[in-house]
Order: structure tokens, then sequence, then C-alpha cells
């Protein structure tokens, strides 16, 4: 029998890892997955509370998604979309989308990832303010503390350095206005819109510093996902959007974690009353059972593209799998269970119960300073005393040692390293028992490394 381990730590460069911890310690092996739960080749079972990579929304073993997937296999296994070539799963997947997105996003764009998708999105701002005569209308805006992908434009759109160092990024025209993370920044005495209207004027102080003209797109996730799960401080996002309209600035939504239902809306932008000019989703958009993405721009960006056409030539960009008839076929049948489950408003009256859960049980506890999140997306603070609000030591590794107790305990939950921070984004097809369940394993499991290190 082949040792899996052993080839694994042998032969796989593996994504977001620890190389040298890796090499020592070897990979953890999931078999199979059913519901919430997964279990890993020692038969040990698993509630994963990450649904994957935030995107497991419905579940995990669903026929549906797999029967789906066969169908159109079968029909159609594959054919590109360039050259105006086209399939019926993407055209029907496409109508359908557009129903559903927020209101002025008429095109959609497909691909395989959230980084091709936000990537696709920086290129088509720099064509269009070319088409415009606006050669210098160029530099992207993200935040510090967000994550926007890991593709060389995507990676610097990122705001977390770690996504930078030895790479030589950001590139040019990247640049990074302050977080929106109101725990960490806020001053003292500050309310939340005061901080919201501090952010918005260390926007425009920036825009105004690099050049109005120079500044083409801000772009924003409606949470932080892997920043910190950072929900926008009350007034953020209606300050910010009067910026950027006062200096003709695109704003470019990133949906990848939020979209499809994961905060108790279909999207993020319709919690927050946002109005971007572009939006990327995916993850959720085939509950990760299909690579597949889902890019959209308003009619006006169109029209734009269709100038450039006649001015350039094709637009030459795109993807070989793009508008993928199996992954277009996959995101239907998703779609067809979130709607017949209601799971979006399932995330949202259980996500409220997942919320009053984890205040109730650190409630006072000095080692939780704060739970933050919205729907089904949650992250718990953890700090060395919440009363002086000290943080560890990066030394004591500890979201890193209470993910590993969780596991232990049967628990997948993620641990953002660089905030001290436990995030849990769990499938919306969690009931009441499956957030208890979640809750109690990770109580027992903070509890146990708390007592270790305090």
């Amino acid at each position: 029998m082949k040792n899996l381990t052993a080839i694994d730590a042998s032969s796989i460069l593996h994504p977001a890892t620890n190389a040298d911890d890796f090499a020592r310690n070897g990979s953890k092996i999931i078999e199979s997955g059913q519901g919430i739960y997964l279990r890993d080749d020692s038969g040990k079972q698993l509630i994963d509370a990450v649904a994957g990579l935030w995107c497991v929304n419905v579940g995990y073993g669903r026929e549906e998604l797999a029967d789906a997937m066969q169908k159109a296999a079968r029909q159609l296994s594959y054919y590109h979309t360039f050259s105006g070539m086209s399939n019926a799963p993407q055209i029907e997947l496409a109508e359908r989308l557009l129903e559903k997105v927020p209101n002025g996003l008429t095109k959609v764009f497909f691909g395989s990832g959230g980084s091709d998708g936000n990537d696709s999105l920086v290129k088509i701002v720099w064509y269009i303010n070319n088409i415009r005569n606006k050669p210098q209308k160029k530099k992207i805006i993200s935040r510090w503390q967000a994550y926007h992908g890991t593709s060389l434009a995507t990676a610097s759109l990122t705001g977390l350095p770690s996504f930078h160092t030895a790479f030589d990024l950001p590139m040019n025209n990247v640049l990074h206005t302050e977080s929106p993370d109101f725990f960490r920044h806020g001053l003292e005495g500050e309310t939340e819109l005061e901080f919201s209207a501090r952010r918005a004027q260390q926007l425009e102080e920036m825009i105004l510093h690099e050049g109005k003209d120079t500044v083409a797109a801000f772009i924003a996730e409606p949470v932080l996902g892997a920043g910190g799960v950072v929900p926008p401080p009350q007034g953020y996002f209606e300050a910010i959007q009067k910026v950027l309209k006062r200096y003709d600035i695109l704003f470019i939504v990133d949906e990848v974690v939020c979209g499809y239902g994961r905060l108790g809306k279909w999207f993020g932008s319709e919690l927050y009353d946002l109005k971007p000019d572009m939006m990327t989703t995916a993850k959720a958009l085939t509950s990760g059972y299909f690579p597949f993405s889902a890019s959209f721009v308003t009619d006006e960006i169109w029209q734009l593209l269709k100038e450039g056409s006649v001015k350039y030539g094709n637009f030459a960009h795109g993807y070989t799998y793009a508008g993928h008839p199996i992954g277009a076929a996959v995101a239907m049948a998703n779609l067809d269970i979130i709607e017949k489950e209601n799971l979006v408003d399932n995330a949202a009256t259980v996500g409220a119960y997942f919320h009053e859960q984890l205040k109730q049980r650190f409630a006072n506890d000095s080692f939780v300073a704060e739970v933050r999140g919205a729907g089904m997306i949650a992250a718990v603070q953890l700090v060395k005393d919440k009363t002086n609000k000290t943080f560890f030591d990066k030394e004591t590794k500890i979201a890193a040692n209470v993910a590993q107790q969780c596991y232990e305990n049967g628990l997948i939950s993620r641990p953002l390293p660089s905030l001290d921070s436990m995030a849990f984004s769990p499938p919306l097809t969690c009931t009441h028992k499956d957030i208890d369940d979640i809750v109690n394993i990770f109580d027992q499991s903070v509890r146990s490394v708390m007592a270790r290190v305090l």
C-alpha cells in the first residue's frame, strides 16, 4: 500500500503552507466529506467549520451537484468560449446571475477563481482608461488587511504583508489605504462614525496626493475575510463611496467570500448598500465543487469595451476554461439548492444564533476581546488581556495552537496568525444543533490552550 503522506511530502509544493514546517510534519489527508463533516485518513471525523476555504456553502457530498457534473460532462465535456463561441450552460447561468447581482451590473465574465476574476477587472480598468484617453488614470487603491488573491496583480492588491515579502510586490500602480478595522485602529474615545469619517478623509488625502487623474479604482470586500473577518464600521462605505464618486473612481467589490448567501443576503453589497461598478464572485458560486468565477461590469464599461474592439481589435484577454460548460452546470445546480433550501435566510437566522452563542460563551473571559462578523461568518479575537488590549507574543503562535487543538477535538477552524484570530465560516446548511457542537468544541479547545499559555 502506498504511503501517501510520504509521497506528498516528497512531491507537492503546498499553497499557503510553511514549507519548513511541512517538511518536518507532513500533511493531513482528507478522504471524504458528507454534509458539514469531513473524515481524514486516520478515520477521524471533523466538523468543517470553515467550509473548505469559505466556499462549500451547500455542504459536502451533494448528489445533485455530482449528477449535474456527470450529465454536463457526457453532453459537452469542454469547449472554449474564445472568438464568440459559447455553450448553453454558461448562457443560462449568465441570465440567472444577472437577475441576482446588484442593479447596474449587466455583463458577466467567467473565469476559474477569485484571483483571475479580480485580475481580469484590474486589466479592464486599465484598458478602458486607455480607451477614454486617460492613460495616466491607472492606480488601484486597496486596503491594508484586505485579501484579493495571489496572482501578481491580486497579491499586490492583497493588504497582508506576507503576500508581498520576498515576491517583489506590490507592483506599480497599486496603493493601500488604511484598514477599516475599528478594533485595532480606532482611537481612544472615537466612535465608529468618527472612525469611518477619518478613514474616508485619509482615502481622499491619498487620492489628492497621488493626483486625482491618476487613480482609477478602489477595491474592497464587504467584510474582510482572511484579513480578520472585519465588517465595516458604521457609516464606512457610505463615506467611502462619496469620495469615489467625487473623483470619478470605479468601485470594485470583491464578493468572493461574501457572495451567494454567506452574510445572510445574496451579496454583501445588498447588506451594506454598496453600488459596485465591477464585482467579482467565485467560491460559493459552485460551493467549491468546480473551479469557477463570475465577474461583472456595468453597461457603461461594456460600451467602452466595444469601443476598444473597434480601435484595437479583439478583447485580448481570457482563460482556457472561461465559461466551462461543466462548471456552469454545477453552478446552476448549486443555485438551485441554495434557493430550494432557503440557505440565504438560514445563514441569516442560524448565523445570528452563532454570533450570539460565541458572544455569550466568552463574555467573561479575558482572553477574548471581540466576536465579529455577519451572517454565517465569524471571528474570535484572542488576546492576552482584553482589559489592557494586550496581544500575545508572535512566538506563542496562539491561533495555530488553538486550531491544532480544535482539530484534535474534531473541529476544523481557520487560524489567522497575524491577527491572533480564529475564523469560522461553516456551510450554510448548519442547524442550531450544529452551531452548538461547533461552539462547544471550540470552547473546550481554546480553554485547553489558554490553560497552558496564560
